[in-house]
């Protein structure tokens, strides 16, 4: 029987990941102010468990507002060799994860200085130049940089390309770049914007941090369960008992992870899609807009605040519903609360991405046939698809299945927020694998976003999404 299990495991290992190969992998730097508060420390801990599904092509040490002449490369070296302990174990579960000797030789230092102060000619640091190589390198990829604190290294980086390339290939290298940055942590960041506008750019802007989309993570919210970002909850799923990594996770101090967010829409879910900030996913959802100065909230860093000058990818709204359990009959039911707020776009993911943090925790330590694996959506038709005003159709997920042989729940709900057809689509019966609508009559082409849900009963859930996309045209 054992012999079975164990080729039964590794057949769904190997199929899982042929599968994980058709996903192309987001290329992303890291600048970290580490040990300026412990959450830096908790985000390093989460992204490399999942250093496999996205491709880490530096963490570099930086300064920010609240820690502004000294950097910390050695911390992030003591979380990476916390890994090199676990990562042979986490390779039961899935491929690719790289040895921690690779991720060590990625660790790159800033300038021990504060923002501006840091860039300009004669201010190359290890990590601007290691921006710059790694631009450089032919590779069609964008290159996320993913910042956790001051964005000063980047800004060097870039002050250097604008002095010596031609405009063209400057031009070439900047259009590669993806930034998220969370708030402004220095005030090289509204320098980075003013001088580079077409430079794809996620940012909640201000130093007032309760009003920025990132904050969703460690929020506490009246009305739900936030059971999942407690002190116990992460003592008992991270801290504690899994191995060396989770004991490296730092009890919180002023909000847990508030720099996950930079990374968590790379992560490949089946919902993430990094290039569309306006489409809903764990990282949150955005809009490219240019914001109202007068609506940015001071809060009480000393970074300094000013108008934005071209549109970003800035807070939005989603009004959420929750479903919540039911005891008897149909499984799951809509509360009578609603949600709307810029926040709501990241935590009404929040339980999902928190659970599979926990079981991939697991994975530090356990089996193959010990710990959960999440569920693979599979549908009876393509993700996007064209249908007439009035005209019937299906969305069925009947080919979805789980590694584990967990029972599977499904929920379909549509998202209006990232369709062009705001009115309500009322699917029936959302929890089952087939659900059949009608599309709206319209009097010009519209698109509609329906998310599945697929979630398996193993411990702890966990969830996969597919996305549908139904554009309706006239008859």
């Amino acid at each position: 029987m054992k012999i079975f299990l164990s080729l039964i495991s590794f057949y769904l290992l190997v199929s899982n990941s042929l599968l994980a190969q058709t996903t192309q992998k987001q290329r992303v730097i890291i600048l970290t102010d580490i040990e300026a508060d412990p959450d830096d420390t908790q985000s390093l801990v989460r992204l490399l468990l999942y250093s496999n599904q996205i491709d880490i092509q530096g963490l570099v040490a930086t300064t920010s507002c609240w820690m502004q002449n000294r950097i910390n490369p050695e911390s992030i070296a003591r979380v990476l060799r916390a890994y090199g302990e676990v990562q042979p174990n986490l390779l039961k579960h899935e491929s690719g994860y790289p040895e921690s000797e690779a991720l060590l030789s990625l660790i790159k230092e800033g300038l021990p200085v504060y923002g501006m102060n840091g860039v300009g000619d004669g201010k190359d640091s290890e990590g601007s130049d290691w921006i710059i190589k790694v631009l450089e390198e032919k590779d069609d990829r964008p290159l996320w940089i993913s910042v956790w604190g001051g964005v000063n290294t980047l800004a060097q980086s870039l002050h250097k390309i604008k002095q010596t390339k031609s405009k063209s290939e400057a031009k070439r290298l900047v259009s590669k770049l993806r930034v998220y940055t969370i708030s402004d942590q220095d005030d090289s960041g509204l320098w980075i914007r003013n001088t580079f506008p077409e430079l794809f750019y996620i940012v909640s802007p201000g130093d007032h941090y309760a009003s920025a989309t990132w904050t969703g993570i460690n929020s506490y919210i009246n009305g739900i369960d936030n059971n999942t970002i407690s002190n116990a909850w992460i003592a008992e799923n991270i801290q504690q008992d899994h191995g060396p990594l989770g004991a490296e996770y730092p009890d919180v101090a002023w909000g847990v992870e508030g720099d996950t967010p930079a990374f968590l829409s790379l992560i490949p879910n089946g919902l993430n899609e990094p290039e569309r900030p306006d489409w809903g996913a764990w990282g949150g959802r955005y809009a490219l807009y240019k914001p109202e100065f007068d609506k940015t909230k001071k809060g009480g860093s000393i970074v300094t605040i000013a108008p934005e000058t071209r549109a970003i990818w800035t807070n939005v709204d989603d009004a959420y519903t929750p479903y919540v359990p039911q005891e008897y009959g149909r499984t799951v039911k809509r509360d009578t609360v609603t949600f709307k707020d810029n926040k709501v776009t990241l935590w009404r993911w929040r339980d999902d991405f928190q659970n599979d943090f926990a079981a991939r925790m697991d994975w530090c330590f356990m089996n193959y046939e010990e710990a959960n694996h999440p569920p693979v959506p599979g549908l009876t038709h393509p993700e996007e698809f064209t249908v007439k005003s009035g005209e019937a159709f299906s969305l069925d997920a009947f080919n979805s299945t789980d590694p584990d042989g967990d029972n599977l729940s499904y929920l379909w709900f549509y998202y209006p927020e990232e369709s062009t057809y705001k009115n309500e689509v009322n699917l029936g019966a959302e929890n089952v694998h087939i659900v059949n609508l009608t599309a709206p009559k319209v009097d010009k082409k519209e698109t509609l976003h329906f998310i599945l849900k697929l979630s398996d009963k193993g411990s702890p859930s966990l969830t996969r999404y597919k996305r549908v996309i139904v554009t309706v045209v006239p008859k």
